[in-house]
């Protein structure tokens, strides 16, 4: 049931998201006058200073987006996790499904010097990352749905997903000690999250993959409630549980595998966003839980993705060193909270 103090936190929270959106296209690692920022957003073209224009319409405006979206998918990614596994340390990583990301892009980095070739087709580049990123998420998205089948303990998958990240994890760590320099930094790199790698070209795939993954969890509300009562309840109101949960994978897969493809693996947001949420609505019911949520992911990425351009010299810090600093001391607070 929507309250009041609920309604007016919903309505502060799409304000902010509309001032920080304008503040990611205004501000950024570069200094321009906010004049003529508004004035290319506008429509406008600047005289004497054509690469501001390409810098706020092909940097900015899609850099701006892709953190919105990307923070909505993660923190919602870790709602349906935290309420399918009821295990408040439950995220978008637990199940693996980024670590099998880490791993396809660490094969083309690591193993392949960057290039691919399959026939007459060669790819490489940014694009190659984001296929191998795709395909390595998808495969462990796959495994996972296929152990959903034959293991009926939600906490076995859960301990099969922390097994995966760690074999992940070895074999990285075995293509690194026999790679070239020039592919372990460019992993490093790629490893650090970025904001800023969906360009104009990608952005339209990005989003529809986005905004469906999105959609799909908003029809999982009612399942969702219901599932916050018991798997034996929500069976005797007619759910399919067994259903519900392998949507529920589907549904945090293709966000996962999208968003750590296209931006790398961000820390801290799928877990830390949830818990922040239900601290500020005192709620556990998806119908509003659910979107707020989404709100503030997309604030939290937004507030991440404006600090990482504050050196305004033309760097930018990388994502995921500053994630875990606003991610970190939340989840302490979740630790000593039920530790009481």
């Amino acid at each position: 049931m929507m309250t009041k103090k609920n309604f007016m936190l919903l309505s502060l929270l799409i304000a902010m998201l509309l001032l920080l959106a304008i503040s990611n296209v205004l501000w950024g690692s570069l200094s321009i006058p906010v004049s003529e920022v508004w004035h290319i957003v506008c429509g406008g073209e600047t005289e004497g200073h054509p690469a501001w224009s390409i810098i706020v319409r092909q940097g900015r405006i899609p850099q701006m987006l892709t953190a919105l979206l990307t923070g909505s998918a993660l923190g919602t990614c870790g709602l349906l996790l935290q309420t399918a596994f009821r295990n408040p340390l439950a995220g978008p990583s637990i199940l693996g499904i980024d670590s099998g990301a880490n791993l396809g892009v660490a094969c083309v980095l690591l193993l392949l010097g960057g290039t691919a070739s399959v026939g007459n087709l060669t790819l490489g580049g940014h694009l190659l990352v984001i296929v191998a990123a795709m395909a390595g998420s998808l495969f462990v998205m796959a495994l996972l749905m296929v152990l959903s089948r034959l293991l009926h303990n939600q906490v076995m998958l859960l301990i099969t997903g922390v097994i995966i990240s760690y074999v992940t994890g070895s074999i990285i760590q075995l293509l690194n000690f026999s790679a070239t320099e020039q592919g372990v930094h460019s992993f490093v790199i790629w490893g650090m999250g970025n904001f800023a790698s969906v360009g104009v070209e990608r952005l339209p795939v990005f989003c529809t993959l986005l905004c469906s993954g999105l959609l799909l969890a908003l029809l999982l509300v009612k399942p969702l409630d219901a599932l916050l009562l018991g798997d034996r309840y929500a069976e005797n109101l007619g759910i399919k549980t067994r259903q519900v949960q392998q949507m529920l994978l589907l549904v945090t897969g293709l966000l996962t595998a999208t968003t750590t493809a296209f931006c790398g693996p961000i820390a801290f947001i799928g877990l830390a966003v949830p818990h922040l949420t239900r601290l500020m609505l005192g709620t556990s019911w998806h119908s509003i839980l659910l979107p707020a949520t989404m709100l503030v992911g997309a604030n939290l990425a937004l507030i991440c993705n404006l600090l990482s351009t504050m050196p305004h010299d033309g760097s930018i810090i990388p994502v995921s060193v500053i994630t875990p600093l606003i991610g970190a001391p939340v989840i302490l607070h979740i630790i000593f909270k039920q530790h009481k």
